[in-house]
């Protein structure tokens, strides 16, 4: 997609979105079966009480809003959702054989593009959810945090603090992810050394954000009176460094100009992409 193409997508709406595919306009129902799941879709969670909401709406009054849809690549009887997922899913709930749809052409990032502007738009995601859409729009689709920023409509500040949420150990994501955490306690989490005791002790105690916030100083307060404030220069490196691969990446050095460069990775493709720019470039 021609990154000159590309404005804040959450100021556009999916109508805007829309409106840069061919639509066909010949057909606008299809069978529930012939519809399956968005690849991209970034929302892993979805409510039970609000997709039971949803389907007593849809019993008394039907879906008003199409489902927006793509013809699969691999399978031309199929198609897959790229807006619209829990319409579907409370469709099947309500006993319906046929849904309402927009069909267009989109490729796979358009198609994660669509996703996720539907989703944030409607404060549908949880926090890494939403750091989760935006980091295969980075790793996937080769945008750095500039681009992902101008898109979404977003600072770059908030789609950086987004992104750090997926730093936190497996542990703690976890929690977040089971609701025993919340957004703000996530933020307060990030570069923590003792992070999984801290996060198993706030909900452990039910600390509010404001008790973490005091809690988490009783660990980190005299450590950062005594150190010594990076260097500008050296933060501006990093930053740099991070948004054109992805990752969070941290500098230290001395002096003598003497340290050490650290990439942080949280699986083995994230390590394959470390090991590819190095091979790619000495």
């Amino acid at each position: 997609m021609d990154s000159n193409k590309i404005r804040k997508g959450l100021g556009r709406g999916l109508s805007s979105l829309i409106g840069e595919t061919k639509i066909e306009e010949n057909k606008n129902q299809l069978l529930i079966s012939e519809i399956t799941p968005n690849k991209y879709q970034p929302r892993k969670d979805f409510d039970e009480d609000n997709l039971k909401d949803l389907t007593n709406s849809i019993i008394e009054r039907g879906i008003l809003q199409p489902i927006i849809v793509r013809k699969l690549d691999d399978d031309k009887s199929k198609f897959e959702i790229i807006a619209g997922e829990r319409r579907w899913l409370a469709a099947q709930k309500a006993g319906l054989h046929k849904v309402p749809v927009i069909i267009t052409e989109a490729d796979d990032l358009k198609s994660l593009e669509f996703a996720i502007v539907e989703n944030v738009q409607r404060h549908d995601l949880n926090p890494l959810e939403e750091a989760q859409g935006y980091k295969r729009l980075i790793d996937e689709f080769k945008y750095d945090q500039g681009k992902v920023s101008k898109f979404i409509g977003k600072s770059r500040a908030y789609i950086s603090n987004c992104l750090r949420l997926l730093t936190l150990p497996e542990d703690v994501i976890k929690l977040i992810e089971k609701k025993k955490l919340t957004a703000g306690h996530a933020k307060i989490l990030v570069g923590l050394e003792n992070v999984s005791f801290v996060a198993n002790k706030i909900v452990e105690k039910k600390l509010s954000v404001r008790q973490s916030e005091n809690f988490v100083k009783l660990f980190k307060g005299k450590k950062q009176k005594s150190s010594i404030p990076k260097d500008s220069n050296i933060k501006d490196l990093e930053r740099v460094i991070s948004e054109k691969i992805g990752l969070n990446v941290f500098i230290k050095n001395n002096k003598r100009n003497k340290g050490s460069i650290t990439f942080l990775y949280k699986d083995i493709e994230q390590l394959n992409k470390i090991i590819e720019i190095i091979k790619s470039n000495y």
